[in-house]
């Protein structure tokens, strides 16, 4: 557990140091595409070791999922797969370098109808999900970190893009929310988003060596 809190606790604060303070320094020094690299790099190092770390990680069992528990986290999962396959096909203008799309969007489209941080709450919900479901200490540590970084790194999202693109995101802001409601995506990401969820339910004891248990919903 130690290790694994500690990789964690590296991978966020890198993440929001990288993001906010250290932003400006590392872009004068490499460059966008430079410090886009190295940004990609330090995460991909920290999140793998977290993801050793979980493996070998020992955690506290604290509750057990109930099955009314389970079946709610499979609809959120659900959720969370149409933001996240929405969040690829479609124009995501609080993507890194992407304000560039708000010229020519009149109105949010696609999953940025329900909110318009899709990826960043697909990965919170898959985190709040496993986090209830699992019910362990190093569930908790690892996906909790994840939720943590997609929630606050999303609202710092919105600031950063008020700074550099100025009236322009606070029109886009007032048509879209930071928090997800009720709105129809359009029939492909509801699609696309059912189909990677099947996939993923399908591969989870494969890839992960834990089920899924959505036997029990039925």
């Amino acid at each position: 557990m130690v290790s694994l809190t500690a990789a964690m606790a590296l991978f966020v604060g890198t993440h929001f140091l990288m993001s906010h303070p250290l932003r400006g320094p590392m872009v004068g020094a490499l460059g966008e595409k430079g410090f886009l690299g190295v940004y990609s790099l330090i995460s991909l190092a920290l999140i793998a070791w977290a993801g050793f770390a979980y493996w070998a990680a020992d955690g506290v069992q604290f509750w057990y999922a109930s099955t009314w528990a389970v079946a709610a986290g499979h609809v959120l999962m659900i959720l969370a797969s149409i933001l996240f396959v929405g969040s690829v096909i479609a124009p995501n203008p609080a993507l890194v370098g992407a304000g560039g799309l708000l010229a020519g969007m009149d109105e949010p489209r696609g999953v940025m109808r329900i909110t318009r941080h899709p990826m960043m709450w697909s990965f919170a919900l898959w985190a709040l999900v496993h986090i209830a479901l699992a019910g362990r200490a190093d569930t908790l540590v690892f996906a909790g970190g994840i939720a943590f970084l997609a929630l606050a790194g999303s609202a710092g999202q919105d600031a950063r893009k008020r700074r550099q693109l100025g009236e322009a995101w606070a029109a886009y802001a007032g048509k879209t929310s930071y928090w997800p409601r009720p709105a129809w995506p359009g029939i492909l990401p509801v699609v696309l988003g059912a189909a990677f969820y099947a996939a993923l339910v399908w591969l989870h004891p494969l890839l992960i060596g834990r089920t899924t248990r959505l036997w029990e919903v039925f």
